[in-house]
């Protein structure tokens, strides 16, 4: 199914720029938290309240959301670009990662996603199918799926926003950063694996019942305030309760849009 790999100069050169990803520790950040850590309730609850004082949120509910988005982006871009760009597997397992941060000015927090031990993998000759189904099953299921619950549980948030926050920087990356590809054998590799996350995976590789990335997605739409159509959101990620302008986002399901 899958055969051991290396990442290229280049290619972990634009992870670590693009996608706040690193394989080494830096002392630049001024705190560093195991992942699975927060997977202990106690833990989980102390970390969210740290980081609702760093971002003067008004709940711990809000700041979990907050957190979510940023982790969500930070997991999914490294992993999922590698598995669709450079056709490799990161292990970007909950035991190998670590989230360094650090927060500067008010409501300022920067964090990236530190894998220490990573291995790459590929995929064995006419097993990309299988192979495809087990790194996205390390990435969700056995990872975001297993920190959302804990998260949930801590901070009282549906998981529906936990989900739709992820989902948001997945659709983003395929449409956005993938963009055509390079050539053609990398542009059939994007829609490929793009369709299938969102509408063919089954629920089981996301540690859910059904596929929570085909939930929310639909054609976007028209409206006035954007130069773009955008894609409505179903929940809301509460950005405008810490935003400095106490803004929406241009896609919130608050908003009347005209």
């Amino acid at each position: 199914m899958k055969t051991q790999s290396r990442l290229e100069v280049g290619e972990l050169e634009y992870l670590i720029k693009n996608f706040y990803f690193s394989i080494e520790q830096s002392p630049h950040f001024t705190s560093s938290i195991r992942i699975v850590d927060l997977l202990d309730g106690e833990k989980c609850a102390s970390y969210l309240d740290e980081l609702t004082m760093v971002l003067q949120s008004p709940s711990r509910m809000i700041t979990a959301s907050q957190f979510a988005k940023r982790y969500a982006f930070l997991t999914l871009a490294p992993g999922l670009y590698a598995m669709t760009i450079y056709n490799k597997g990161l292990d970007l397992s909950i035991e190998n990662s670590l989230l360094e941060s650090s927060a500067t000015l008010k409501k300022s927090w920067s964090a990236r996603l530190c894998a220490p031990d990573l291995q790459v993998n590929e995929p064995a000759a006419g097993k990309r199918d299988e192979w495809r189904d087990e790194t996205i099953r390390n990435l969700f299921a056995g990872h975001l799926a297993k920190l959302w619950r804990s998260i949930s549980e801590a901070a009282d948030i549906p998981m529906a926003i936990l989900w739709e926050n992820t989902a948001v920087r997945l659709y983003s990356l395929y449409e956005k950063r993938m963009g055509e590809g390079s050539d053609l054998q990398e542009n059939k590799r994007i829609q490929e694996d793009f369709k299938y996350l969102i509408s063919t995976a089954p629920g089981t590789l996301f540690g859910e019942t059904d596929n929570p990335m085909a939930r929310y997605y639909y054609p976007a739409c028209t409206i006035s305030s954007a130069v773009q159509p955008v894609r409505m959101r179903k929940t809301c990620c509460f950005y405008y309760k810490v935003s400095p302008d106490e803004g929406y986002c241009s896609n919130c399901p608050k908003v009347k849009h005209l």
